[in-house]
């Protein structure tokens, strides 16, 4: 069984909440093809993996910790990219208006945006003396078409291994890999999940990505989801700290939505 979550808000729809009570709920191991997180808005996490010498994110981390397996974040995360704010009307190598990338830690590469101000901790920490270095949109195409590939191929390998698996996306994108086709989706928002029949999901990902080139672009949640209808939804309660750090308080929480879930498999 292959399950993905994904979200239809850009931040904080709940996904990993969801998706580590569903490994308890299930017994599978959580996957994060792709995570990111920001120098500024996130420096703590930031702090507690960088010190340690690693480049991983909150979610990352929740997800190996609920997984059945002794897992590192970096076991189910192959590629972290780490964003700081960019202040001003540039719109950075990425075309981001707001924030602009800085590292990315690709399996156990790295790949250095050298036009940016590097933070001193990540000069410091990180094992940069051998990172590959990109000044232009054409160079870190090209790096991403060799190295992010071989590693998302990787990773998807992986998941393929598995009896059970959970492959959690990121922000409101509607596959972090593109080769995989789940047997269900879950679309998380703040106080419901929606379920999606995967084959159909996966179809309407590819009508919404619109051709050749704009397939090019990441196929976003709310576009895929106006295409089809789904199967079946559930409300999600509010949670307290507490319960959301507890993955088999989730588990229970959630339980019906699992049950909407399982239920589009069969």
């Amino acid at each position: 069984m292959k399950l993905l979550v994904a979200g239809a808000d850009r931040v904080d729809a709940g996904k990993t909440t969801f998706t580590v009570g569903l490994l308890d709920y299930l017994d599978a191991v959580g996957f994060k093809p792709r995570a990111g997180n920001d120098h500024w808005f996130h420096h703590d996490d930031y702090s507690h993996a960088v010190e340690q010498g690693r480049l991983f994110g909150k979610d990352a981390k929740r997800l190996a910790a609920a997984s059945p397996d002794d897992l590192d974040p970096e076991d189910i995360n192959p590629i972290h990219r780490l964003w700081r704010p960019s202040p001003g009307e540039g719109a950075g190598l990425l075309g981001q208006t707001d924030r602009e990338f800085v590292v990315d830690r690709v399996a156990e590469n790295y790949v250095v945006n050298e036009p940016v101000e590097i933070p001193p901790e990540v000069r410091k920490y990180l094992p940069l003396e051998e990172a590959i270095s990109v000044s232009s949109l054409p160079e870190l195409n090209e790096v991403m078409g060799n190295l992010h590939l071989v590693a998302l191929d990787g990773i998807a390998g992986r998941i393929a291994d598995r009896e059970r698996a959970v492959v959690e996306s990121y922000g409101n994108v509607a596959r972090p890999l593109r080769e995989f086709e789940p047997d269900a989706v879950a679309v998380v928002e703040p106080a419901r999940v929606r379920i999606y029949e995967g084959e159909r999901y996966t179809k309407a990902c590819s009508i919404a990505s619109g051709g050749p080139e704009e397939g090019q672009l990441e196929e976003r949640v709310p576009s895929v989801v106006d295409l089809i209808d789904p199967v079946g939804s559930a409300s999600l309660p509010a949670l307290s700290s507490e319960e959301r750090e507890d993955p088999s308080a989730v588990a229970s929480a959630y339980e019906r939505g699992y049950e909407e879930l399982f239920a589009a498999v069969e």
